[in-house]
């Protein structure tokens, strides 16, 4: 599909996990700056047959501010994003000394990481919609301006929100490296984490380019509060469409 300069794609449901779906509060704005940003285990209990397989998970949100903290975490996460989409699926992406990245990796951004003994499990990145750097917002908006032509421009069935209380996720992905009996489990930690770091960032709403059987992953994982609001697209044979997904009311 080869999208440019930072334009999301989406296909591999095998490798790339579709949904931006919230789960239940890992944490909450009481806990001040100085939490948002903390290293966490899993919050949701697994069955007792499973628990050992999630011991050692951490879930990290990272930050320009906070980066220093973790050592080489955002560097490691940036690789697996270039092993993610660059190698394994062959998108035509910015990438310098195997890190992928693009135009959204600013001071901004949140990175949010799902890790195991220093080996990247999982991550997605969240975007203010009243980001504004140079003559680029965010993802979703710049592809209704018809900046990102990879992204057809009617995404959404209405105008590209700017709002503080709605960010965007974005480079959502699994690696291979979660067998095949972790990858729920790994699956919802992550979005349990982008909800939980977004409500401590203020916002009430994620919104994100989803495949279209979203709706289908959501039931599977017992999670609801979420919406389409865009038409579903064909990307380069992918079916995808945009979903805003509430992350005050988790279920």
């Amino acid at each position: 599909m080869g999208l440019h300069e930072g334009s999301e794609r989406l296909s591999g449901k095998e490798s790339v996990f579709p949904e931006l779906v919230p789960q239940e509060n890992l944490g909450s704005a009481a806990d001040g700056p100085a939490e948002q940003f903390r290293t966490i285990a899993p919050a949701v209990q697994p069955k007792k047959d499973t628990a050992h397989l999630d011991a050692h998970v951490r879930a990290t949100t990272v930050s320009f501010t906070n980066m220093h903290l973790f050592g080489e975490l955002l560097v490691s996460f940036l690789r697996a994003r270039h092993e993610t989409f660059v190698v394994n699926k062959g998108w035509d992406l910015p990438s310098a000394d195997g890190m992928e990245f693009d135009q959204y990796d600013t001071p901004l951004a949140r990175w949010i990481i799902i890790h195991e003994f220093g080996e990247i499990l999982a991550g997605v990145r969240l975007t203010p919609t009243t980001a504004q750097i140079g003559m680029h917002s965010y993802m979703i908006r710049d592809a209704q301006l018809g900046m990102l032509p990879d992204i057809p421009r009617d995404v959404l069935f209405f105008e590209a929100p700017v709002k503080k209380e709605i960010w965007e996720a974005t480079r959502l992905f699994l690696t291979p490296v979660v067998a095949s009996n972790r990858r729920m489990r790994i699956q919802t930690i992550l979005l349990q984490q982008m909800a939980a770091a977004g409500r401590e960032l203020g916002a009430t709403h994620v919104i994100g380019i989803v495949p279209a059987v979203f709706s289908r992953w959501m039931t599977r994982l017992g999670m609801l509060s979420a919406v389409p609001v865009g038409p579903v697209m064909t990307i380069d044979g992918d079916r995808t469409q945009a979903a805003l997904m509430n992350v005050m009311n988790p279920v």
